[in-house]
């Protein structure tokens, strides 16, 4: 077990004059609070170098916290160890003999997975142990290869990395205080997103989508909290393919985190397709407006992303809905952009969808919770309302491009609610 040092907690009564104190006297930068309802405390964040100060203010009086507090008054409450694998961490105590508080994890700060050791097997110190929001999903699988099967497909949802995006753009008119429950935000207001590319494999293999790519500036990533450790390239191989297998590379629209992945930077500096045995398609609508860009959508589209594929001649635009191989076709929604399109692919009876950026991530189920980057959010709606009385019809697979820990789930309904039921891969 590898374990550095994350922060140190320290229980305040006062908040003003701590704040005056290390704020003020001391010069640091304090960090937006953050509400762990599970504990019922505030938390206020304080970079030092590498590690961290937590202040940690009691919302109620029940709290561990206000226990604390009512006893010993303000002081050092705990120290934090950053660890890879909670779990394997532990076990590997409890193996060892040591008394731990929480014998399982349990979310904290931060968006991370906590657990505390007790003082007793500490030497007197309350140890928490915490794993990070990136690296508890890895250790929970995400970021794996899934298969299911289709009928005659083999669909393997693939996985590019994450990237963070501001909370209140994913979740337009929606209050932070309803969707913050479901996707917690970091400390800039940026909640973590997967971008998941979808093989489909039949008498020839197809990739929906290629996620982010890696031609992009440090800048570029540090904007977007981007973390590829684990990327196309990984998962391709463990789905026993290279890019030169790909056929047919499907957008479902040309935005930078599904579009990125179409060319790589060759070591001469040039651009060049990705995958180069494969066509291309995508809607001659999507080409015209994102090589139009005005000032609302620009930022979206990063010309390098696409425009190399018409200088090689293998990009092919369609202009209605229609079949692309047998069994998948594209469907426009509009919504995200005028001509956003999501993918049906059916065989032996059996339906799944790619609902690209309709239906972003699990939390965006309900039909109201909206992107604020939708350029046509009633077309959204309308979209959506469509979508759904569809898919539970046919108890249709549906592919989440976005969702963090769900790669593929079905959309059910219960008094009048939607929830997803995560789907098991056939792997």
């Amino acid at each position: 077990m590898k374990a550095v040092l994350d922060h140190v907690g320290i229980a305040v009564t006062d908040l003003s004059a701590a704040l005056a104190f290390f704020r003020d006297s001391l010069g640091l930068e304090i960090e937006a609070p953050e509400e762990v309802a599970s504990q019922r405390v505030r938390a206020h964040f304080i970079p030092v170098g590498e590690s961290k100060l937590e202040l940690l203010e009691a919302t109620a009086p029940d709290s561990a916290i206000a226990r604390y507090t009512d006893k010993r008054g303000p002081g050092l409450h705990h120290i934090t160890l950053r660890v890879d694998d909670i779990g394997a961490a532990l076990a590997q105590l409890k193996r060892r003999g040591a008394r731990l508080v929480d014998e399982t994890p349990r979310p904290g700060a931060e968006h991370g997975l906590v657990a505390f050791i007790h003082p007793s097997s500490a030497h007197g110190v309350l140890v928490e142990l915490k794993q990070n929001t990136v690296d508890a999903f890895a250790a929970r699988g995400v970021g794996a290869v899934s298969r299911y099967t289709l009928g005659n497909f083999e669909l393997v949802s693939l996985f590019d990395g994450f990237l963070r995006l501001d909370g209140g753009a994913m979740f337009g008119v929606v209050p932070k205080a309803l969707w913050a429950r479901q996707t917690p935000a970091d400390e800039k207001n940026r909640i973590l997103l997967a971008m998941r590319p979808l093989i489909v494999r039949g008498a020839r293999t197809m990739i929906i989508d290629a996620g982010l790519g890696d031609k992009h500036d440090r800048k570029f990533l540090e904007i977007y909290g981007v973390d590829r450790k684990r990327n196309l390239d990984h998962t391709l191989a463990e789905a026993g393919l290279t890019r030169e297998d790909i056929d047919i590379v499907l957008a479902t629209h040309l935005h930078f985190d599904h579009a990125g992945g179409f060319t790589v930077r060759g070591a001469d500096g040039r651009v060049r397709p990705a995958f180069p045995r494969a066509q291309y398609v995508a809607r001659r609508g999507e080409w015209e407006d994102a090589r139009n860009a005005n000032e609302r959508n620009r930022a979206s589209y990063l010309a390098e992303d696409y425009e190399p594929l018409a200088a090689a001649g293998v990009l092919q635009l369609v202009d209605d809905d229609q079949t692309i191989m047998p069994g998948v076709r594209v469907r426009r929604t509009g919504g995200h952009t005028m001509h956003h399109q999501l993918v049906m692919i059916e065989s032996g009876g059996q339906t799944a969808a790619f609902a690209a950026d309709l239906i972003p991530t699990t939390a965006h189920v309900a039909e109201p919770w909206i992107m604020g980057y939708d350029l046509y959010p009633m077309d959204t709606l309308a979209a959506k309302k469509a979508f759904y009385a569809d898919t539970m019809a046919k108890n249709t697979l549906v592919f989440f491009e976005h969702d963090p820990a769900v790669a593929a789930g079905y959309i059910r309904e219960e008094q009048g609610r939607r929830r997803v039921d995560p789907a098991r891969p056939a792997v």
